[in-house]
């Protein structure tokens, strides 16, 4: 794929064009991107690295296999629209971590794992055999393999060029080329998501937000071109339906690909007011929706949004105790009122094992702000998936810690996130969202319609 061929087809999207923004892009972002192409290497994607750049080998005393293709295809008990069944269900914890063995078990916990085992006398760890079960369609890995021949990013590390549908980066050098592998790791065509969201008070007492989610994600599509796409790489769509003070909200956003561009847009509906305005707020550490300012925007998904206020360090591989194949959460037979507790989610039914991750630093530039003037990012070297980030205060202390509970789902495949949970140490409460358990799991491929992705189409969408 050559630098200017984005510039060469039509756009096809019916919303507002970036066109002549583009036009720009082509002539100049072209002498000043950053080399990230490793056509030499792609071999080894099918040698000793997964097809995504994983290395398929397991460790020196085999706590952590070699990957072998991961979970492609479902059990003979399942069937569309499931809560899956746990394929390890049978199998016992390795171990027990809580203040009394910290010290033991350090090297392979993170700074927030530490924290919330300090600050809590009845919160633990059970460690569990490690499945290397990420997996993603051949199609994902083919497209990976083309864009390691091509991909760049932009200066200033901002967006990404030359890369289609795949992982844009299976030989990752920077800190900023492994976030955009988290951020454009396959999550399918479309989707529509029942949510339920709870944020619960230092007591454990919660009122559930359900929110309906629709996603359309132009970047998966076949054939698809940063121009034909119009630079678009997510359309999302979030109704709120309770309690009945939120019910009837609408946020609708575009993420862009290239966001030295075209930065994100983003407008809310109203009921109350019965107007859809621009949001341009929606972004970095304005307070999320629902969550009483437990969360903040680009902590959606781990991480989301612009590279732009930070500075970002690659520290590397590491092995550590991580959340993995939560498919216990998922199986549909819990609620909050099983997972809730006071401070955290019941440790009763969190799965974590050892795995391999990349380790990323990021800090704030001078002349910016953020709640989160630093934070470090462990990312799954299978699916480039956050599993978990720790969050510093201003004086350089771990105040909020976040963990990803993710499953392979087996009718995609794609490995993602169950469970997402945010804890704030100083408050003593948490926020956490997850796929609602009396709801079927929704498919990844379904075609949506992109006139539901506008603002004209905002205030039908947010009618009660």
């Amino acid at each position: 794929m050559a630098a200017m061929s984005a510039c060469r087809r039509p756009l096809s999207y019916a919303v507002p064009s970036l066109a002549l923004l583009l036009v720009f892009a082509c002539l100049t972002l072209t002498a000043t991107a950053l080399a990230g192409a490793r056509p030499d290497e792609v071999h080894r994607l099918a040698e000793d690295l997964t097809p995504v750049g994983g290395e398929r080998a397991g460790n020196a005393d085999g706590s952590i296999p070699p990957w072998t293709g991961g979970i492609t295809a479902p059990p003979v008990s399942y069937a569309a629209g499931d809560h899956h069944p746990d394929p390890f269900a049978g199998e016992q914890p390795l171990l027990r971590i809580d203040r009394s063995n910290l010290e033991a078990h350090r090297s392979l916990l993170g700074a927030g794992q530490v924290a919330m085992l300090e600050n809590y006398p009845d919160y633990y760890f059970e460690v569990y055999p490690s499945h290397r079960s990420a997996a993603y369609p051949q199609r994902i890995y083919e497209m990976t393999a083309q864009n390691a021949r091509s991909g760049e990013l932009v200066e200033g590390g901002d967006g990404v060029l030359n890369v289609a549908e795949g992982l844009p980066f299976p030989f990752p050098e920077s800190a900023e080329e492994l976030m955009w592998n988290h951020r454009l790791r396959y999550k399918g065509i479309g989707s529509e998501r029942h949510i339920s969201l709870v944020a619960p008070t230092a007591k454990g007492a919660f009122t559930e937000v359900t929110m309906t989610v629709k996603t359309l994600n132009p970047y998966y599509q076949q054939g698809a071109t940063l121009e034909s796409i119009d630079n678009r790489l997510l359309l999302y769509l979030q109704q709120t339906t309770a309690p009945n003070w939120l019910n009837g909200s609408v946020l609708l956003v575009y993420e862009t690909l290239n966001q030295s561009v075209q930065p994100r847009s983003a407008w809310v509906y109203n009921p109350g007011q019965r107007r859809v305005i621009r949001a341009p707020n929606v972004a970095f550490d304005s307070p999320s929706a629902g969550t009483d300012g437990l969360h903040v925007n680009d902590m959606v998904d781990m991480f989301n949004g612009s590279l732009g206020r930070f500075e970002w360090e690659s520290l590397g591989k590491r092995e550590m105790y991580v959340p993995y194949n939560a498919y216990r959460v998922h199986s549909g037979d819990l609620d909050y009122d099983d997972l809730a507790m006071s401070g955290h989610l019941n440790p009763a039914y969190l799965r974590y094992e050892r795995h391999r991750v990349w380790v990323v630093e990021a800090r704030l530039k001078a002349g910016f702000r953020h709640i989160n003037p630093r934070r470090t990012y462990y990312l799954d070297e299978d699916s480039y998936q956050v599993l978990m980030t720790d969050h510093y205060d201003g004086q350089g202390e771990v105040w909020r810690y976040s963990e990803a509970h993710p499953i392979n789902f087996y009718d995609v495949p794609t490995l993602w996130t169950t469970v997402e949970v945010h804890n704030d140490l100083d408050a003593d409460r948490f926020v956490s969202y997850r796929l609602d358990p009396q709801q079927p799991v929704p498919p990844f491929n379904m075609e949506m319609n992109p006139n539901e992705f506008t603002p004209q189409a905002l205030r039908r969408a947010g009618k009660r």
